[in-house]
């Protein structure tokens, strides 16, 4: 099988996360056929749920798909380095390969912060490739905080 990414596919769910006013973070899970299974871009504003990461959103819908709490070997393409609770989800689920792009220095959890995966206690660590599409990636976080600022009251 020929690599292909689906970042493409992220960048819209984060952009239509924008467009509802959440922070423009948007992932989609592939199974082995390649097969989008799952596409979610943040939702923690509209759910009122501090869970509601797009990473999250997509493993709920992959794991109903798949009739499994376990996704070894699933593929999560994301527009940002996860966080620490996405982490421990991603490996909580086997996650197989997770393919994101702008790293995170502030809130990252995998190359920056908590380092989820290189901990004695997590139970599994995903092959990540990460600078994938980082330069739109970053562009639309950007655009979102500028807007954000530009529009806050003085």
């Amino acid at each position: 099988m020929v690599f292909r990414s689906h970042m493409d596919k992220a960048l819209e769910q984060a952009r239509a996360a924008a467009d509802r006013g959440e922070v423009p973070v948007g992932a989609v899970i592939v199974a082995p056929d390649g097969r989008v299974v799952a596409a979610a871009g943040n939702r923690t504003r509209e759910l009122n749920d501090p869970t509601a990461h797009a990473e999250i959103q997509a493993l709920r819908a992959a794991c109903a798909d798949a009739g499994s709490e376990r996704l070894p070997d699933h593929d999560l393409y994301v527009t940002l380095e996860p966080c620490a609770m996405c982490a421990a989800a991603l490996a909580a689920a086997r996650i197989r390969r997770i393919y994101y792009g702008a790293a995170d220095p502030k809130s990252g959890g995998v190359a920056h912060g908590a380092r989820v995966f290189s901990h004695p206690q997590s139970h599994h660590a995903p092959e990540i490739y990460d600078g994938i599409a980082s330069e739109e990636s970053a562009a639309i976080l950007k655009a979102f905080f500028e807007a954000r600022r530009k529009d806050a009251p003085d």
